[in-house]
Formats: C-alpha cells, sequence, structure tokens
C-alpha cells in the first residue's frame, strides 16, 4: 500500500539506525519515537488479506437496528460495511505476505523431529522463576487467549506422524498429532488447486472464536452458548448462590462458561471475578435506567465489561511484563495519547488524532486490510513456560502455607473438586504473592510435555507447539525476523550469550542456524531490559496491539456515552484490575495495599515485622470497614 508522508520520514530517520542499534538500546524517550517509527512501518507493509477483501463502501444489507448498539455473539455487524468480518469461523490472515508462506511438509516438517527439540531444548531442568511478575499474570494471558482465538480440535482421523528416538517412552511409536482444520484459501487462486490451495502450497485456517476482542470467552462466540450463561433477568450471568460458577452439565470437573478449554483453577478465578462484574455493572445500569429491559442491561455490561478486560490488557498487564518507561509510555498512549486520560477526560479529544487522544473513541480503521487475527499473532503468544509445576497455596486472611500441589491437581476434571477446600481470595492470593516461570529455553512444564486432556487424549504440548508453526507455515526463526525487517542471526553464539544452550541448539538443528524453529530462538534470544519475552514476539505485538483497538468500532468510531453511558465510559477509564479484585474480594485489601499494578508480586502475609496473629488482626479490620460501608 502507499505510504504516508510521515510514515515515509519516520522510517528513513530509524531505518538506517535500526541496521546499527536496534530500538531498545536507544536513550529514553528517542526509543518510544522508534517504537512509534517501526509500528508505522509494521502497519504498512505487514498487513494481508488471505480471505475475502475489505469491503470499504457496504452494498449490502442495511444493518439490524438492535446491532448499532450491540456486539453479537457471533462477532457479525462489527463493520457495517463488512458484516462477516471478524466473526466466528472466518479464517485467519496473515503478518507476512500470503505469497511466502511455505507450509511444511516430509520430510522438512520434521526436521529435526519436533519431539526432539520438546525433549532436549525445552524441558524443564530446574524451575526459573519470572521474578518481576505474579502467577496471575500467566493466568490472565490464557484468560485472553481464549478469547482471541482457537483453531478448533481438529479430527481424531487425521494426524501427522511424528518420529521418536530411540528409548522415547511415549506410548506409542511415532507420536500422532492431530492435523489443523483448514478452511478454503482464497489468496492466489489462479495458481493453485481446485480446492482453493494457493501454488505455494499454502491453506487458511479457521478461527472457532470471534477475531474481535469482545470477551467471548466469557460470553461466547455463539447464541446458543451465550443464551446457557445468561439468567434473562436484569441483564445477568448465572452465578451460583456461593458466588462461585455454576458447573458445567456436560463436563465433569469444569465450569459452565463460555470457553473452558485447558480448565484449570487460575482461569476458574477469573470468569468468576468478571462474571461477577457483569453483573456488578447490570445493578449500576439498572439503578440508573429502570426503563431498560434485561438485553439493553445485558448489552450494555457486556460492552464495558469487554472494554475494560482490553484496557486491563493494554495499559497493565502489557507494561507489567514489557517493564520499560518506553513501554509505560506507549501502550498508555495507544489507550489515552501522549496527552494522558486526566486531559482528554477535561478537554475531550483533539480532533481525530491517536497520538494525542488515543485509540479509544478515534475513527474505526482497518489500514486496507481486513481485521482478522493472524498465524503469527497466535506463534508469538505461546508462552507455556509461564505455568509452574509445583505450587503453594496460601491462606489469604494470614499468609499460612496450607498446601503444595502439582499443577496436574489442579487442573481439567480435577479443578472443581480442588477448588472446594479453598475460599476463591485464597486462590488468587497464592497467584498473586508467586511467581510464574521465565518465558526461556529449559523452562517448559512437566506437566504440559505429557498432559492428559479431559477427553484422555495424551499431548507434550511442547511438540505440539513446534509442530503447529511449522504445519501452518509460520516461518523458522531467521527468515521470521527478516520478514519482520529484524536482522537474521549469522550464529548459535549470536543467537544466545549462553554457551551451553548454543550448543544444544547446534546439535539439535545439525549446525544450520536457518533450521531453528521459531519458538526455540524466541525462548534462546537475550531480552530487552524490562522483558519478559523476546524482541522477535514484540513486533507483532506492538502491530496487533493497535490493530485490535482500531479495528473494533467499539472501541473507535463507538465508545461514546450514547452507546455505552457515560457512567460506562467513566468505568472503563476510571478502572484498574486492582479495583476489580478488590471490589469482589475487600479482604485482599492488605495484599494489594499501595500495588501500582495487580500483575506485579503482591505483599506477603504475614508482612515485614508482624506474626500471624497481626496480620489477621489487621484483615479482619479492613474486612470489617469494607463491610460497613458496603451496608
Amino acid at each position: 500500500m502507499s505510504r504516508s508522508l510521515p510514515n515515509r520520514a519516520m522510517h528513513a530517520v530509524f531505518g538506517p539506525i535500526n541496521k546499527r542499534r536496534q530500538w531498545h538500546e536507544l536513550p529514553f524517550p528517542v526509543n518510544v519515537l522508534n517504537l512509534l517509527s517501526l509500528r508505522l512501518d509494521l502497519r504498512d507493509m505487514n498487513l494481508f488479506d488471505t480471505s475475502e477483501k475489505l469491503k470499504e463502501n457496504g452494498g449490502g444489507p442495511a444493518p439490524p437496528q438492535e446491532v448499532l448498539k450491540a456486539r453479537t455473539p457471533e462477532g457479525k455487524w462489527n463493520d457495517l460495511n463488512d458484516p462477516e468480518m471478524g466473526s466466528t469461523g472466518t479464517g485467519f490472515t496473515r503478518n507476512i505476505d500470503p505469497q511466502r508462506i511455505k507450509p511444511e511438509k516430509p520430510p522438512r516438517l520434521h526436521d529435526p523431529s519436533a519431539r526432539k527439540v520438546s525433549l532436549e531444548l525445552m524441558t524443564r531442568d530446574e524451575f526459573k522463576p519470572a521474578t518481576t511478575l505474579n502467577i496471575l499474570a500467566a493466568a490472565w494471558i490464557q484468560f485472553e487467549n481464549h478469547n482471541w482465538f482457537f483453531h478448533g480440535r481438529g479430527d481424531p482421523e487425521e494426524t501427522m506422524d511424528v518420529p521418536l528416538e530411540d528409548g522415547d517412552d511415549w506410548p506409542e511409536h511415532p507420536m500422532h498429532v492431530r492435523r489443523t482444520v483448514a478452511v478454503p484459501s482464497h489468496h492466489d487462486r489462479s495458481a493453485g488447486d481446485a480446492g482453493g490451495n494457493g501454488g505455494n502450497g499454502a491453506v487458511d485456517y479457521g478461527n472457532t472464536e470471534t477475531h474481535w476482542w469482545d470477551a467471548s470467552q466469557l460470553y461466547g462466540s455463539s447464541k446458543k452458548t451465550q443464551d446457557a450463561l445468561r439468567t434473562f433477568q436484569d441483564g445477568k450471568l448465572k452465578i451460583g448462590d456461593n458466588g462461585r460458577l455454576l458447573p458445567d452439565p456436560d463436563e465433569a470437573g469444569i465450569d459452565l462458561t463460555g470457553f473452558s478449554e485447558n480448565w484449570w483453577f487460575g482461569l476458574s478465578c477469573l470468569h468468576t471475578l468478571f462474571t461477577k462484574e457483569h453483573n456488578t455493572i447490570c445493578d449500576v445500569l439498572n439503578k440508573e435506567n429502570p426503563q431498560w429491559d434485561d438485553q439493553r442491561l445485558f448489552d450494555t455490561a457486556w460492552l464495558i465489561n469487554s472494554a475494560l478486560m482490553a484496557k486491563i490488557h493494554t495499559v497493565e498487564w502489557t507494561p507489567g511484563i514489557v517493564n520499560t518507561p518506553a513501554l509505560w509510555v506507549a501502550m498508555n498512549a495507544n489507550w489515552s495519547g501522549v496527552l494522558g486520560q486526566n486531559i482528554k477526560d477535561t478537554v475531550g479529544r483533539l480532533g481525530d488524532s491517536e497520538l494525542f487522544s488515543g485509540i479509544m473513541g478515534s475513527p474505526q480503521e482497518h489500514h486496507g486490510a481486513r481485521f482478522q487475527l493472524t498465524e503469527e499473532f497466535v506463534s508469538v503468544y505461546r508462552m507455556h513456560p509461564l505455568i509452574p509445576d509445583d505450587w503453594k497455596l496460601y491462606e489469604s486472611e494470614t499468609g499460612r502455607l496450607v498446601q503444595e500441589p502439582e499443577f496436574v491437581e489442579l487442573q481439567g476434571a480435577n479443578t472443581r473438586p480442588f477448588m472446594e477446600g479453598f475460599d476463591i481470595p485464597d486462590l488468587i492470593y497464592s497467584m498473586g504473592v508467586e511467581h510464574p516461570g521465565a518465558i526461556t529455553l529449559h523452562n517448559y512444564p512437566r506437566a504440559l510435555q505429557r498432559f492428559k486432556r479431559i477427553d484422555g487424549e495424551l499431548m507434550d504440548l511442547a511438540t505440539l507447539d513446534i509442530l503447529r508453526d511449522r504445519e501452518r507455515g509460520v516461518p523458522r526463526y531467521n527468515d521470521f525476523r527478516e520478514e519482520m525487517r529484524m536482522p537474521r542471526v549469522r550464529s548459535f553464539d549470536e543467537l544466545t550469550p549462553n554457551k551451553e544452550w548454543a550448543e544444544q541448539i547446534r546439535r539439535v538443528y545439525n549446525n544450520d542456524i536457518d533450521k531453528v524453529d521459531l519458538q526455540v530462538g524466541m525462548y534462546a534470544e537475550p531480552l530487552p531490559k524490562g522483558f519478559g519475552f523476546s524482541d522477535t514476539a514484540f513486533r507483532v505485538f506492538i502491530l496487533m496491539a493497535s490493530r485490535r483497538l482500531k479495528s473494533d468500532r467499539f472501541f473507535t468510531t463507538d465508545f461514546r456515552p450514547e452507546v455505552y453511558t457515560q457512567t460506562g465510559i467513566d468505568w472503563v477509564n476510571n478502572t484498574k484490575m486492582k479495583d476489580v479484585i478488590l471490589r469482589h474480594y475487600p479482604e485482599l485489601t492488605p495484599a494489594l495495599e499501595g500495588m501500582p499494578n495487580a500483575f506485579l508480586p503482591w505483599h506477603r502475609l504475614p508482612t515485614s515485622g508482624e506474626d500471624g496473629s497481626k496480620a489477621s488482626k489487621r484483615f479482619r479490620g479492613v474486612k470489617k470497614a469494607v463491610e460497613a460501608i458496603n451496608a
């Protein structure tokens, strides 16, 4: 696409600089401007259509009245000119020119065996903590991933055979992995076969969820699912009298919610928390608008709750895991503009500029490509090392250690029985004070390398992570970097400063640096200061973080009081993750007191200088005060 003059000017300045020094090596605030330049480059050169082309002028049926101020469970009618855009079943697109995508087939698909990569490079030798974060951050990203994407389960009869080394104790040889479910491909039809495959053999894969940032993990991606979650009274979602989610009638040990794959107690806590937040929003809206019916209350609370989740991810989770001044500025500017939320609240938007007033409330814009999530976006969000194998669970009132289970005991069909032994504040507190794993080599959870799904299927998720990228044509590490306009890595010693790792990677990939898989390269490369994941992954983040906001009508054109109510706008702008937690679990106040970000490690109880009885007394005092206020 044609590039604007400011975009070309920024590239002319920072392009030559980045050939010698990367953005994170520059001083603040020059690195912030470099980030802006990188985002503009990626927006101009790394957005592609692989399904239907962008429809800019409509021409189809007029939108139904009910979709003008409400999301739909299937994700339709977000763009009023293109009602199917971003809806369930539509394909993932690419951040790399589809003509350059080459899905791998044998023998390259197994060169080297993905299982060999898993065992020799991924296996956790000892737990390496990410000491700047808490486990709530790990639960949060899985909670969000379940909103964004799922390729589906696949046909158990359609599998790939993964070769295993002699002595591998996997129960079947070779290992069988289900193929990804394909949908008809639309790119390069003229060069392809009758099935729609392009001349390069690429295919598209469909998303079972909506592509929009619409909290579908909570609300479902179909009307049938959503209806099963609603009370149809006062706009509310179902929740038990005990303040916990109801059981799924079809899956033992799992909660009834919008999306419950790969379930564990951290997900249950977050789904419960935001179900309660939805219902509280409904109470406030109902009090202010007594004439509204159930559907209007539900739709508006859904908008507010989903926007709040997007905000928490943008201005809290992301700067928490990439904790640098440049990212704090950049992500807050994405949301509110460089002038900040206070100026925006006082004087309103200063025109349509994203730079000064942020994306929220600006015009909807797709930048020349139909909005869909991308296969590369899925790949860089593979963050399984965040999950510990061994857990410590505490009593939130006193900080007393009460149990040390393994991950297998608190997930899947075991989730609800396990949670019966704890109050939810205990579980949230336990996540708040403990660290997740670092996203690095030799830190993949043992439990996930021999993971038994609730349906009994045995999986090695580390093998799956490697194989899925190869199968879907996501380029290997060096080719991926080149497509993101990053320098290629010339040697194993340049890839990682860890000499032992460099030799291990060299051995596994038979001394061919260009064979190194994307996951291995991202886990091995040195991280920018303050980062919890690689700069290579970050290139996709800085593009898609703004795109997911800018393409969504309910974050842009219709983020306004006429749609959300002024109460709704204020709720989103003035609420942080800490506020949500304490609104529903005020007893956690001592652990969160003074915390700027709920994804950073919390205060442990008993606090320094206090014994358990004093901490318990302080807790009861806070709880009593909160109960008096609520009464």
